[in-house]
Order: C-alpha cells, then structure tokens, then sequence
C-alpha cells in the first residue's frame, strides 16, 4: 500500500454507524513517555464537542514501548474508537502520517505529536473553520524546543523565503498541529516526503494550488522526552522543502528573479568591456545567453506545471 507493511493491532470496540467527521492522527516513534498522556488530552478535548471522531495512532516502527501502551488505551476507552496502525520498520515521521491519512476514516484529519507539545484542547478550535477553509494550522506563540538559538533564525529565514515564493503570510511554516480534509490532501500525497519537512510540505502543497489555508494562534510546550531533530539535515531539509515545492508549482517564482540576475550581470559587465576594451567579450556573450536560457527554462517549467494542473 505504501511501500512498507503496517499492520492493524488494537482498536477499541466502540463504533459509529454515521459518517466520521474527524480523524485524529497521531504518528508515534519512541513516545513511551508521552503517548498515553497525549491520548487522554485528545479524548478529554473532545469528550463535549458534537462530532463523531476516531483517534488513529500509526507507529513508525518504535524501538520501546509505544505501541502496546497506546494499544492499552485503545482496549480500554470508551468514548471514542481508537485504532493503532504499526509500521513494521521505522520511515520516518512523513512516512507514518501518509499511511495514516490513507487509513483515516474522517472527512477531516488532524494531526499533532505525540510528545505532547501541542495542546488537544486545541483541536475544536481548528474544527469550528471548516467547511470553510481546506486546512487550518496551529500557529505556535513560542519556540520551546531543543537548540533555539540555531533552530529560531533558521526557521526565520526559510519561512520569510516561503511568504515570498508563495506570496502568502506564514506565521508558522512546520507546524505539527495541522487539521485539513482528507480528500483534498490524497490528491498531493506523492509531493510527501518521509521525513520532518512533511508538515512543510503539507502546507506550500495547499498555498500553491490557490487552497484556503488558516492558521491559528495555539500555546507550545516542552516536549515530553528526547527531541529527534537534527539541527543541520533537518534545517537543509527544511530549505530544501520550500525550493523543491516552489518548482513544482510555482517555478518562475524561482527562475525569473535568477534570470533577472543573470541577465544583468551580463548587461554590467557588456558596458565594462566597451568602456575597457571598445567591444563585448565572450564572456559577455556566455552570461547574457545563459540569463536567457534560465527565463526560458523558467517558462517551459511553468507550461508544464500548467499542464499538470488540467
């Protein structure tokens, strides 16, 4: 199904014979310390609201205890169904939300973490927009995550690169606290990476294809036992997320500005050799072709993804 095994190994009992409006989706590696306190939060956020909702845990292939503390919780609740989806071999955290969102059951899905970073007390906050918007975000009010001094300024750089490719306000660009219809996002699982730029991903998928997208204000806490970002692969990976979204839907946000570079650097550097030497180089020549080149290259992209979108 997704090019790895999964497996279905506990769900509560209890079931709902209308229509799922919600999916909670909760993508779990190494949480032992976390999970059965993240999924209490969700059940107890949701206990009043008027919505018929499943709790879906997928584990990416967890080396501790996770998975049978989150099967402990799903035999033993009652007011919602809650099922665990394992990965027989850890993919990543891209990887584990791509099997979950194919799995969900809801017409909505919301995603969070699983180390209790982000408050369920939230998530009725994200479902009071929809049908409206196509996905809403949790936009974090703090950074309180491992290494700020790298991950603050990082994070500041590439989300101002992705307002201004997108040409959208993006308070927070990897948020994990993310609620969006399910149908919508199927059609743009193949652009998903396996790894922490995912929730990257998901969100240029929707702002470069003309999606209404939200974001919230919500609170952000400590995270609950050890953080698996890498401050250097995880950062690239991050920048390397917004540039390849861009190309693939919005390439002459790239392309033309570096053409427009290219092309007057060789327009300088032409008059300095007139003045110098009283004719072009071809030096010249090479620089005015490749800037050409470039804008033509940008323009055969944007055909082509034009194209794709029909």
């Amino acid at each position: 199904m997704d090019g790895w095994q999964t497996q279905v190994v506990a769900a509560s009992t209890t079931e709902v014979s209308a229509p799922w409006q919600l999916t909670v989706l909760l993508p779990a590696y190494n949480e032992q310390d976390a999970i059965r306190q993240v999924l209490a939060e969700i059940v107890e956020a949701l206990s009043d609201e008027p919505l018929r909702y499943e709790i879906l845990v997928v584990d990416d292939g967890s080396t501790d205890r996770t998975p049978e503390l989150a099967e402990e919780f799903a035999r033993s609740c009652w007011q919602c169904p809650v099922r665990v989806v394992r990965c027989l071999e850890n993919r990543g955290a891209g990887a584990a939300r791509k099997v979950g969102i194919r799995q969900a059951r809801g017409d909505v899905v919301v995603m969070l973490d699983a180390d209790g970073s982000y408050p369920a007390a939230a998530i009725p906050d994200l479902m009071r927009h929809f049908p409206g918007y196509d996905q809403v975000n949790g936009a974090r009010t703090s950074e309180q995550g491992t290494l700020p001094w790298i991950r603050g300024p990082a994070k500041w750089l590439i989300r101002k690169l992705a307002c201004y490719l997108t040409g959208h306000k993006i308070p927070d660009l990897n948020t994990g606290l993310k609620a969006f219809k399910r149908e919508t996002m199927l059609d743009w699982l193949w652009v998903e990476p396996v790894g922490f730029s995912c929730v990257t991903t998901m969100t240029l998928a929707f702002l470069t294809n003309g999606y209404a997208v939200k974001y919230v204000p919500v609170d952000y806490r400590p995270r609950i036992g050890k953080s698996k970002f890498h401050p250097v692969k995880d950062t690239l990976s991050y920048l390397g997320t917004v540039l390849r979204m861009v190309l693939y839907f919005r390439p002459l946000k790239v392309f033309l500005p570096l053409a427009g570079l290219v092309i007057a650097a060789g327009v300088l550097k032409s008059v300095l050799s007139f003045l110098f030497t009283g004719s072009m180089q071809e030096s010249d020549i090479v620089i005015l072709v490749a800037g050409f080149m470039t804008c033509m290259f940008g323009l055969l992209a944007e055909v082509i993804v034009a194209h794709h979108r029909r």
